[in-house]
């Protein structure tokens, strides 16, 4: 898998067009970290980790369902072979209605987060 970051976050769409109630994907502390974002902003319901060793998992809930889905959309900026980096002052409302999704030296965090914090970094995606 070239991107797994974006893997990820096509997964969850998918599953939340689909009218599932969780998905399941590999583990890695980043994915780890970006399911907390979109926690933090009601994207998602809630995150769990499972398994142990090699074998663990994300679980992650879904807010909403099929008829009325949380997240309509994405769209990836940062890729493997062309990083995006934005400073704080450049982050302005998702057109979309959504947030951006950033990694900062301060952790990874929503765009108001960013903005609140002062602190710019790496653009991952949009989502709304």
């Amino acid at each position: 898998m070239a991107d797994p970051i974006s893997d990820m976050l096509i997964r969850i769409k998918n599953a939340q067009t689909a009218g599932h109630a969780t998905v399941l994907m590999p583990y890695s502390r980043f994915k780890h970290e970006i399911a907390k974002a979109l926690s933090r902003s009601g994207f998602v319901a809630g995150i769990e980790r499972k398994g142990k060793r090699v074998r663990k998992a994300l679980e992650v809930a879904l807010r909403g369902g099929a008829a009325a889905p949380a997240i309509r959309g994405v769209k990836l900026f940062s890729t493997p072979g062309l990083r995006r980096y934005v400073p704080y002052r450049a982050l302005r409302a998702a057109p979309h209605g959504g947030m951006y999704i950033l990694t900062t030296p301060k952790g990874v965090m929503s765009s108001a987060e960013a903005r609140k914090e002062k602190v710019g970094g790496e653009l991952i995606a949009e989502i709304w």
